[in-house]
């Protein structure tokens, strides 16, 4: 069984704010398969999925971004599930739009959903893709950036990075190795 996370912030509000480009993610990969996320347990919406003979979890906590930690922790004690099967998205200032980057773990780089689902799995050893939102101009605060929705220009290259992304998941749910995975879209 394998479990991809999307972070985000549940509600309408939200919805599409660039704090909320882990949950466009697994949008984007539900969509392409015409799986509906409508199991709510696990403080969050999920569905579980047959791919290519194995299960797979969409995850989207519902639980705030910071709390994000306390759902993906209960829906793995609730499947049994081992950390080298779960990859988490989510934003990243430091990455302009259009970049993604993975790696294979990693610190919280001052992301707060980050920062709480290390504290709920009790280490930073797993997969992880960020997603390039940039950094705000004009002395905005991060809070409001980041709780802001994309501007027009920007919307291009999200649409290319949230592609860029769900193709990468599905290549690790067909069975590629992650490092290699790393090795083609970090480039």
């Amino acid at each position: 069984m394998k479990c991809i996370v999307g972070l985000g912030n549940p509600g309408k509000k939200y919805e599409k704010t660039r704090h909320n480009v882990g949950f466009m993610v697994i949008d984007e990969l539900a969509n392409r398969y015409n799986w509906n996320l409508n199991k709510s347990k696990f403080k969050g919406n999920f569905c579980v999925e047959h791919f290519e003979g194995e299960k797979v979890v969409l995850l989207k906590p519902e639980t705030f971004m910071n709390l994000s930690g306390e759902s993906i922790r209960a829906m793995m004690d609730f499947y049994n599930m081992e950390l080298e099967n779960i990859i988490v998205i989510y934003d990243d200032l430091d990455l302009s739009p259009g970049k993604i980057r993975l790696r294979q773990k990693g610190g919280h780089g001052g992301h707060n959903g980050v920062r709480n689902t290390i504290d709920h799995l009790g280490t930073k050893d797993f997969k992880r893709i960020r997603v390039g939102i940039g950094r705000p101009k004009f002395n905005i605060p991060v809070v409001d950036f980041v709780l802001g929705e994309f501007p027009k220009e920007d919307e291009e290259a999200i649409k290319a990075s949230i592609h860029k992304s769900a193709d990468a998941c599905e290549e690790w749910l067909k069975g590629k190795p992650f490092l290699e995975i790393m090795n083609t879209y970090n480039n």
